[in-house]
């Protein structure tokens, strides 16, 4: 079909050491549900029933070892993130020369926290700044959207070396349009298929990804193999499996995503 894409957005994975104590932290600071799993997982299940806004959280042995280079960026309700540090956040770096907190959950994983956005405040067509995410020497950029925005994630942030080649690979698997700031450090798509928040950031970082990212998204393939997704310039992981029936899969900068066939 004209137009159509090799895959969309699905949901996103959270490596926890303790799924269920993360998931209720990540619960209490987005006001989800949160269903344990019978093996072991939490899923975190949004108000509004949309698949691609939930959350599961993915029990692992091993501990953060390094930076997070996939983060949320986060509008809080009111002004300030003190029910986010009272259900168990530790502030990384307050307000200063920008206006959000660098924030981390119970487990390390750090986030941007930006205070709730008045219904009459002046709109932006793009991320406005760039902002320190797990590191302070380090950017990562920081939209806001146009007028009022609900509390909870708003945009999701990936560190790259080539933040341009990223947007545009992933929006060739999932469409959206491909905007980049006048700067050049940061890229991001707006309208990818089944993408759930307003924009998806590529914020360009010095370091190459060391070790696997603790936080990763999935996506639906159109068909029944993830062809188009390694023609592309996708590496295979694993195959579907023994307890798993999807590809694992890295893209052309070896961040990991699974890949779900299409329903018959």
């Amino acid at each position: 079909m004209e137009g159509m894409t090799p895959a969309s957005f699905r949901d996103m994975c959270m490596d926890a050491n303790d799924a269920l104590a993360l998931g209720r932290f990540w619960a209490a600071v987005l006001g989800e549900r949160l269903d344990k799993q019978e093996d072991g997982t939490a899923l975190l299940v949004p108000d509004s029933g949309r698949r691609a806004e939930r959350m599961w959280m993915c029990p692992v042995p091993e501990p953060r070892g390094a930076k997070t280079r996939v983060h949320f960026d986060v509008r809080l309700p009111g002004a300030q993130p003190s029910d986010v540090i009272e259900a168990g956040a530790t502030v990384i770096r307050a307000p200063g020369e920008h206006h959000w907190w660098v924030l981390a959950d119970p487990e390390g994983n750090e986030f941007c926290a930006f205070p709730a956005k008045p219904a009459d405040a002046a709109s932006a067509a793009e991320p406005e700044d760039a902002a320190p995410a797990a590191e302070p020497e380090d950017a990562a950029p920081a939209a806001e959207p146009e007028g009022a925005q609900p509390a909870g994630v708003f945009e999701l942030v990936v560190d790259s070396r080539d933040c341009l080649a990223q947007a545009t690979w992933w929006s060739g698997i999932v469409g959206g349009e491909v905007r980049r700031a006048d700067g050049g450090q940061f890229a991001w798509i707006e309208g990818a298929s089944e993408f759930p928040w307003q924009y998806w950031v590529f914020v360009d970082v010095p370091e190459p990804k060391t070790v696997k990212n603790r936080l990763h998204w999935d996506v639906n393939l159109a068909g029944d193999r993830p062809d188009a997704l390694l023609d592309a310039g996708a590496s295979l992981l694993r195959s579907p499996g023994g307890d798993i029936g999807w590809w694992v899969l890295a893209d052309p900068e070896g961040n990991e995503f699974c890949a779900f066939p299409a329903k018959p």
